[in-house]
């Protein structure tokens, strides 16, 4: 029986696992860490957010910074809604929230983690954990795996490491081109009186953007202790991951913290003063933001909170429209997104067949997950390109 090492066990390589014919193949699965799956433990604050409710392959691509044309024929053949089937047919159940991440029911990644090491057991699939791969040779038609566990001998390999420094070396070794490697997903680290003291606050839509790349998005924002954070900040640190590495993090970001017009702003603000002249400007409730931050802004644009609305002038209405429309703040580093650390970078795209996952330059020789110069913006999109992958590869292998 022909032998394949799995070189990972993380979701691509557990998911590959789930998915080939044991009756045609030996299956190791090689994992450096003490534990498999931690990824998946850790994804979602530890519910595992599994997947996006985006089933048209040719929107759900638009998710990918890097990746996005070589997914497009991955996803034609197994995407979201497949994702969801395989796990309801395993008896998991799973829930669709209001932003369209999808979790299981139980809100728990241990749900994940013990279905794939269900499949596995059932399989009769070996795991070997703390097997930390030295070197790969290539040994006539199989491969030969140096790990400090001892030797082992494939047939066939299917690499899905995540994007270790280490991992992409080995593939650098074996005549692969790597892109060097920076980090994607991160929030911004600003220091500025504006959010002084306010980590937690949250604003439901805020606009970014980056003047100097010409780089816009949009989504929820949050202030955090370090500066800001939420799916409109990481959505630019994706996107435009590779040229904020150039300028060492240092750059300016613009915020409007409320999606209006400065003149839409203003309106607002001058209906508000001709119907509420006698509030004091401090207690009004203008604009779709907590009372917190509006005292603030207030603070900032030197206006006393016990002014009467009648009385604001001109000029300070302007201030307050220039902070929350068009706020400019000196970013001047990054912070990983909580514990999941995504980079941009890997193994080049150009060497791999999509068809299958395969290397053009290994034979018999696999790649799927982080290891590949793919990554997405936060919500599911990286576990899912994990999931379309290592699929294709165990089909391949299945010979279907």
């Amino acid at each position: 029986m022909k032998q394949i090492i799995i070189i990972g066990g993380g979701a691509a390589g557990f998911f590959c696992a789930s998915n080939i014919d044991e009756s045609k193949y030996n299956i190791i699965i090689l994992e450096q860490n003490s534990d498999v799956l931690q990824k998946v433990k850790i994804s979602g604050g530890g519910r595992c957010n599994i997947t996006h409710a985006c089933f048209n392959p040719k929107e759900l691509v638009q998710f990918y910074p890097r990746g996005n044309k070589e997914l497009l024929s991955v996803f034609t053949k197994f995407q979201p809604g497949d994702t969801m089937d395989w796990f309801e047919k395993r008896k998991v159940s799973l829930k669709i929230e209001n932003d369209n991440r999808i979790f299981p029911e139980t809100n728990s990644s241990q749900t994940i983690i013990d279905t794939f090491l269900n499949e596995i057991q059932q399989k009769k699939i070996q795991v070997k954990t703390k097997c930390s791969v030295k070197e790969i040779e290539k040994h006539n038609e199989k491969y030969l795996v140096k790990t400090t566990s001892g030797e082992f001998l494939a047939d066939y390999i299917i690499y899905t490491t995540g994007s270790s420094p280490k991992s992409l070396k080995m593939m650098e070794n074996l005549g692969h081109k790597v892109i060097s490697l920076v980090p994607s997903l991160f929030t911004f680290n600003i220091k500025d009186d504006l959010l002084q003291d306010l980590a937690g606050t949250s604003f439901e839509w805020a606009e970014t953007s980056i003047p100097t790349l010409k780089a816009e998005e949009s989504g929820p924002l949050l202030i955090t202790h370090w500066g800001l954070s939420g799916p409109a900040i990481l959505k630019i640190s994706a996107w435009e991951a590779i040229n904020l590495a150039h300028v060492q993090y240092k750059f300016d970001v613009e915020v409007n913290f409320i999606s209006k017009t400065r003149d839409e702003a203003e309106e607002l603000f001058q209906n508000f003063k001709k119907s509420n002249p006698k509030k004091t400007i401090g207690q009004s409730k203008i604009f779709e933001i907590t009372n917190r931050f509006w005292q603030r802004v207030l603070e900032v644009s030197k206006i006393d909170l016990n002014k009467q609305v009648a009385n604001i002038s001109g000029k300070e209405i302007q201030a307050i429209v220039t902070t929350l429309c068009n706020k400019k703040f000196q970013v001047t580093g990054k912070s990983t997104f909580k514990d999941e650390f995504v980079t941009a970078g890997g193994i080049d795209l150009k060497e791999i067949n999509f068809k299958n996952m395969s290397s053009k330059i290994l034979p018999n020789f696999y790649i799927a997950g982080e290891v590949l110069n793919i990554d997405a913006v936060t919500g599911g999109f990286n576990f899912q390109a994990c999931w379309s992958e290592s699929w294709l590869i165990a089909q391949d292998l299945n010979g279907l």
